[in-house]
């Protein structure tokens, strides 16, 4: 099977990077317990848009830690023959560190794309399976006919026909009928 896979709150706690920095930066607080949708409203766009740039900095991207279990559950996909695309909204700037972490993490994988269209790609290449984090991209992936699944968070718990599951162990097992 092809499975395309993002970074930022899937593959490592994105969220604690962006609220200190929204928070050493506007002293606005991001508290992820009470982030129950996608939109970002407590900062204006321009905020926003600059914490983000910041969080993909070859500096935050580079010391990002990554889920328990994320590498060694996409490591026995890899070793079973799966195709590995890890796919991000960040900028293509940020592609050379960004390939650096998953080296330095030691995380298989035979594609790496950075773009604003994940869902174009994933489409192109066929992808069966899409793990993110943002209930939009989730949604459109299952309207094009590929299976979505997620690490629960606040914003995304609530999903119909999605798998989701608290962590990487749980999403691997809820997975495995759909990898057979």
């Amino acid at each position: 099977m092809r499975l395309a896979i993002d970074i930022d709150s899937t593959l490592h706690p994105y969220w604690d990077q962006l609220a200190e920095i929204a928070q050493r930066r506007f002293n606005v607080d991001l508290p992820y317990e009470t982030q129950f949708t996608w939109a970002i409203d407590r900062l204006d766009a321009e905020q926003l848009k600059a914490c983000v740039r910041e969080t993909h900095s070859p500096e935050h991207v580079l010391k990002a830690e990554p889920y328990p279990g994320a590498v060694e559950t996409i490591q026995r996909w890899h070793d079973q023959g799966h195709f590995i695309h890890i796919t991000s909204h960040r900028a293509v700037d940020a592609h050379p560190h960004t390939r650096e972490w998953l080296e330095k993490i030691g995380l298989p994988h035979d594609e790496l794309y950075c773009s604003d269209d994940k869902l174009t790609r994933c489409v192109e290449i066929g992808i069966d399976v899409l793990i993110d984090d943002a209930p939009g991209t989730l949604t459109k992936a299952r309207e094009a006919g590929i299976v979505a699944a997620t690490l629960e968070h606040p914003w995304n718990r609530d999903l119909e026909d999605v798998i989701i599951a608290k962590d990487w162990a749980g999403l691997a097992r809820r997975l495995q009928p759909v990898l057979r």
